[in-house]
């Protein structure tokens, strides 16, 4: 069914040998996650070997299945060596541009607390979680309102503080895994290279050219990155991350190169 190229095929079987590790030692390849920056857990090489990882059956099917459809017709047009760099780039990348932005959101929820700390009010409260875990907010309405009419209830606050520097040590200690970063990367490039190119997905009940399939996905990151849901634990930044630096080695590569459709 599918016409797998030598670099597709060894990407794909070194993912599910990692997988199948993951399946035996759980935990202890947690140290191969791309943790925060600032987390006790962050290392440098997690960069790269947190492409490797995956969180369960699903989020490995749809990343190879990603990468099986879309990777092949690229590494015949660029070569084992060019697709190999194009993949690890777009995932070092995404993982960079979304550390860098967690940086942003924690950094930004430490100074909140901080705040709430030395003036422990509903407003600063409510600041908290407005910027900060905005899907929780009507979790947190009745303590925000109790707070306001109860100002100097020390266990309201006490047990405020403790909520909210949970989600904080949470946060901080909260890895990203996956081969997303690096797949999305692909999905620009093919839908750069080849968009008029028809597609049929199990979602769509129609063919789909692959420029306006990679522009409603980006549009649909861009929004449920910035409107969050509970339980939404999507790193939809890398995923936006990795079209990003696909499109700026494209870009790159395409010096002097004419544009092939």
């Amino acid at each position: 069914m599918f016409n797998l190229t030598p670099t597709v095929r060894t990407l794909l079987f070194i993912n599910i040998g990692v997988f199948l590790l993951q399946t035996q030692l759980a935990s202890r390849m947690n140290f191969l996650a791309l943790y925060p920056v600032g987390s006790d857990y962050f290392q440098p090489w997690q960069f790269v070997t947190y492409m490797f990882m995956h969180g369960g059956i699903g989020h490995i099917f749809s990343n190879m299945f990603g990468l099986i459809s879309f990777g092949p017709l690229l590494e015949q047009r660029w070569g084992g060596n060019r697709f190999l760099t194009f993949w690890l780039v777009c995932g070092i990348g995404a993982g960079v541009l979304y550390s860098g932005v967690r940086y942003y959101e924690i950094n930004r929820m430490r100074q909140d607390i901080e705040a709430f700390r030395q003036s422990p009010t509903d407003v600063n409260l409510l600041d908290f979680v407005e910027h900060n875990m905005a899907e929780y907010k009507d979790a947190f309405t009745p303590v925000v309102q109790q707070l306001h009419k109860t100002p100097d209830d020390q266990q309201l606050i006490q047990g405020a503080l403790t909520s909210i520097q949970d989600m904080y040590a949470s946060s901080l200690n909260s890895p990203m895994l996956g081969a997303s970063g690096a797949l999305f990367g692909v999905l620009f490039a093919f839908a750069y290279l080849f968009p008029n190119t028809e597609l049929m997905l199990l979602f769509f009940p129609f063919p789909i050219k692959a420029k306006y399939f990679v522009a409603l996905y980006a549009l649909y990151e861009l929004y449920s990155g910035v409107h969050r849901t509970p339980g939404d634990n999507v790193a939809h930044f890398a995923h936006l991350g990795g079209m990003l630096i696909g499109f700026v080695l494209l870009k790159i590569w395409e010096r002097g190169r004419a544009r092939f459709y």
